[in-house]
């Protein structure tokens, strides 16, 4: 089995994923009378990851792992979890990670297709889709350190960061960022005033801050090779925030955090 194509994740890394959820199952009560598994413990959390890593359909993991579809489904809902608790081990808030370090921000988007329920509150006139904006949060190397819970995608950068709570977390750190957040304690690019041009130094200052928030975009990219988040969700909606956490915590453990 080609683990890392499938996962995301070495070799090494999906051994020591699989033994940590072993050892969650180990340590709770055995539950009598239920279905037998259809496959080993690490050919479910293969399976799991493939549909994370890749967003293939139950129908497509269930053909390449020899059984059914509802099989492929009682797996995913039952290992998710799993790998959301194996994964959390000694993860730090980000007013943790942003203390003495200079922290880069950007938003991203989540598509998730057309749901009525939602009406125009998820539509992104700048995007033309549905879809959920997510604040994205790397270093000065472009390692991911956190990823915020998603607000709608009607929200501009600024606001979305006010709702999901990050404004207060930033509000004394030294972080760089786009100019959708100027207005807060970010430097940011300097803005060509109406009717007038940038100076030189303002050139020159726009210039280097650009080098600099080039990071965050190669952090954003690593962070969508789970593709789930990259070409279209397509679960409930009601279970995407528990994706995102879901997904930043096997990309932090993917980075060696």
């Amino acid at each position: 089995m080609l683990i890392q194509y499938i996962t995301g994740l070495d070799e090494e890394q999906f051994n020591e994923l699989s033994r940590r959820i072993e050892e969650i199952l180990a340590s709770r009560p055995t539950r009598k009378g239920g279905p037998k598994e259809k496959l080993p413990l690490d050919a479910q959390v293969a399976a799991t990851l493939m549909l994370l890593r890749h967003n293939a359909t139950e129908e497509m993991v269930a053909e390449i792992f020899g059984v059914t579809q509802s099989a492929i489904s009682k797996i995913k809902d039952t290992i998710e979890p799993l790998l959301d608790e194996a994964t959390g081990l000694g993860e730090a808030p980000l007013d943790e990670l942003v203390l003495n370090r200079q922290t880069v921000i950007d938003g991203t988007y989540v598509v998730t297709g057309n749901r009525r329920q939602t009406g125009k509150t998820n539509y992104s006139g700048k995007r033309k889709c549905q879809c959920v904006n997510v604040q994205i949060a790397s270093d000065l190397e472009g390692t991911l350190l956190a990823a915020s819970a998603p607000v709608a995608g009607a929200r501009h950068d600024r606001k979305a960061l006010e709702l999901c709570g990050w404004d207060q977390i930033l509000a004394s750190a030294d972080w760089i960022a786009d100019t959708g957040y100027v207005g807060t304690n970010a430097l940011t690019p300097v803005k060509k005033q109406s009717g007038g041009e940038r100076t030189e130094t303002d050139k020159t200052f726009n210039h280097v801050i650009a080098g600099i928030r080039s990071v965050i975009e190669r952090c954003i990219a690593h962070w969508k090779n789970w593709r789930i988040l990259k070409t279209g969700y397509r679960r409930q909606l009601k279970r995407l925030a528990n994706i995102i956490h879901l997904v930043t915590r096997l990309e932090l453990y993917r980075l060696g955090w």
